[in-house]
């Protein structure tokens, strides 16, 4: 190492004096010079981790049973990780060590991470899944059913791949009258994600296809991660259209597999689950013919029979016969309506009979024919008192036959 490198203290006295900030600077010359520390993996166990959501740096520490290390990842570092890092992951950290003259403190300037014993990939996969699990993505409550007969299929994937081939093969040979729309797409890549969300994302405006076919052939995690992205599975999710995943082969498992309407095994299933097989078609609409002839031939007979039971019947045979039974049943009904008549009227008779008495007996006029008369003033007023007229006053008498008049000549009270 080259000492002149190395900050000199200044002579005080027989003592050689530094300052906090030469020594900070001292130790950092002495970090930063060694080569070792300049391409470090360590392992540990992350805690008191902080998203610096406006930097985008990552501050963490990394411990063990017996020591601490503080580390920062820088944002074009932690840009790349494919998963967010959290307490209490255990994990390999590429980086360098170097001292921070301002606290004259060391720590990890980390470049690099992956949880130990697993794979990256692996673990952003089950972060993800994990999380939108949680919010229902993943639910068969909210999956949507595959129309039975489709006549439009559209196919997202790689135009030039082997899964293309091998799903127009399959449509054409299982259903040759549905229209196969190819939406071409890169399905590996960084830009494979964006090109995948804008095949969905047409389909579902155009309205020009009745299922949709998303997929690619087998490979490494690696070349299928991009049908793992959070951006296509909640596009796919949304999707009005249903839609079929079919990614890698049986065994391979991404995000896009667990939101689609249905998980094919591979790009040939899809095919498969997509349309049906026309002689199995046919001979189901057979069956459905063969059913409705059936049907059709016991309702013609049961309609037969029921049409020589009325032929047979006695209205058919014999009319008049059914004529004089509604003649005696109106004959009957009529003597019924008379004599119903003439107890009503007799009933209403009676009741006529009794209120024109009491009518009667309340009648003021009635008292007259016993010899009583009516006295009425000039005016036209009865008269009911004897105080009421004077001497000379005319009155008049209203008798059962008539009316007289009269002049007072003398009123009397009683005696």
């Amino acid at each position: 190492m080259n000492e002149t490198l190395i900050p000199q203290p200044e002579a005080h006295d027989d003592r050689r004096v530094m300052t906090v900030t030469q020594l900070n600077n001292c130790i950092k010359t002495l970090i930063d010079g060694t080569d070792f520390l300049a391409n470090v993996y360590i392992k540990g166990e992350i805690s008191n981790f902080t998203n610096h959501y406006k930097t985008g740096h990552f501050y963490f520490t990394l411990k063990d049973e017996g020591s601490l290390l503080k580390a920062v990842m820088f944002r074009g570092s932690a840009a790349k990780l494919p998963f967010i890092p959290e307490n209490g992951m255990k994990v390999v950290c590429h980086g360098r060590i170097s001292s921070f003259v301002r606290d004259g403190a060391y720590q990890l300037y980390a470049d690099g991470m992956e949880p130990d014993g697993i794979g990256s990939l692996y673990f952003a996969f089950e972060q993800l899944k994990k999380k939108l699990e949680a919010e229902g993505l993943f639910a068969e409550a909210r999956k949507k059913p595959l129309p039975k007969i489709p006549t439009r299929i559209g196919i997202i994937t790689s135009p030039t791949g082997a899964a293309i081939r091998d799903m127009i093969n399959i449509l054409g040979r299982r259903f040759p009258y549905a229209k196969i729309i190819l939406y071409p797409a890169l399905v590996q890549g960084n830009d494979a994600p964006p090109q995948l969300i804008a095949g969905i994302q047409h389909f579902n405006r155009a309205r020009n296809v009745d299922v949709i076919i998303i997929g690619r052939g087998g490979g490494s995690i690696e070349d299928l991660w991009a049908f793992n992205d959070e951006g296509l599975a909640r596009t796919v999710a949304a999707s009005a259209l249903p839609v079929i995943s079919a990614v890698g082969h049986e065994t391979d498992f991404t995000i896009c597999d667990f939101v689609a309407d249905r998980r094919a095994p591979t790009p040939s299933a899809a095919a498969e689950l997509a349309v049906p097989e026309t002689a199995e078609l046919q001979r189901k609409i057979n069956n459905i013919v063969g059913r409705m002839d059936l049907l059709l031939s016991r309702q013609i007979t049961q309609k037969r029979q029921a049409l020589r039971y009325l032929a047979a019947s006695r209205p058919m045979t014999n009319p008049a016969a059914m004529l004089d039974d509604r003649r005696m049943s109106l004959v009957y009904l009529g003597e019924k309506l008379d004599r119903a008549m003439q107890t009503d009227l007799a009933a209403r008779r009676h009741n006529l009979v009794q209120a024109a008495g009491k009518l009667d007996a309340l009648n003021p006029l009635a008292i007259l024919t016993r010899g009583y008369s009516a006295v009425f003033d000039g005016a036209g007023r009865v008269v009911s008192r004897a105080e009421q007229l004077s001497p000379g006053d005319t009155i008049t008498l209203r008798l059962t036959d008539g009316a007289a008049t009269a002049t007072v000549t003398e009123t009397k009270p009683n005696e």
